[in-house]
């Protein structure tokens, strides 16, 4: 479990140093921007692979369980991490949904926490998609804080029309689908269903 939570700290806390606009000027100031992001690379990719490993140790030493959800609960997962897949291609897509949602990544990471943690009540998952979720939820009030524009990626000009949303959403349940079907097993070890 600590390594799991030492992945948690190093990539949540990297993460975090957007929304701490002083902190971050500091930093790319004495490392210059270059030094800043190869430091903000270096130990975000430190952090998930303790992550990937702490949780995958934690999970095989059984951890304990802080709540039990109901079966049924699996399929409202399931059922809430089909927009996760449109969100997170709508992040890199320029489309209608991009610019209504703003933020999808951030919407995607919320909804695909919260889902998990519904199926998932081992201590475990609890602290992964936990920490998650409470990262997503801080990170967009900040950036609600920060004021028009921060954490986005900028637009592309004009409306992007409705055929790129039909793309996103293509893409999406496409992603989706790949992962229900062999991805989810194939990556994380749990076989969805």
């Amino acid at each position: 479990m600590t390594l799991l939570i030492a992945g948690l700290v190093l990539f949540l806390g990297i993460h975090t140093l957007p929304m701490l606009p002083a902190t971050r000027a500091g930093l790319v100031s004495k490392l210059g921007e270059n030094g800043y992001k190869g430091l903000y690379t270096l130990v975000s990719f430190a952090g998930f692979g303790l992550i990937i490993y702490g949780y995958g140790l934690a999970r095989f030493d059984g951890p304990p369980i802080v709540y039990d959800p109901p079966f049924w609960l699996r399929h409202v997962t399931m059922l809430l991490m089909v927009p996760v897949f449109v969100f997170l291609v709508a992040a890199y897509v320029p489309s209608r949904i991009k610019k209504t949602l703003k933020h999808p990544m951030l919407v995607a990471v919320k909804l695909w926490a919260f889902a998990h943690l519904l199926a998932n009540g081992d201590l475990a998952s609890v602290l992964l998609f936990g920490g998650f979720l409470a990262w997503a939820v801080a990170d967009r009030i900040s950036v609600k804080r920060r004021g028009p524009g921060a954490g986005q990626v900028a637009a592309a000009a004009g409306d992007p029309g409705k055929y790129s949303d039909v793309v996103v959403i293509l893409i999406g349940l496409a992603l989706y689908g790949l992962f229900v079907w062999k991805l989810h097993a194939w990556l994380i070890g749990v076989p969805v269903g």
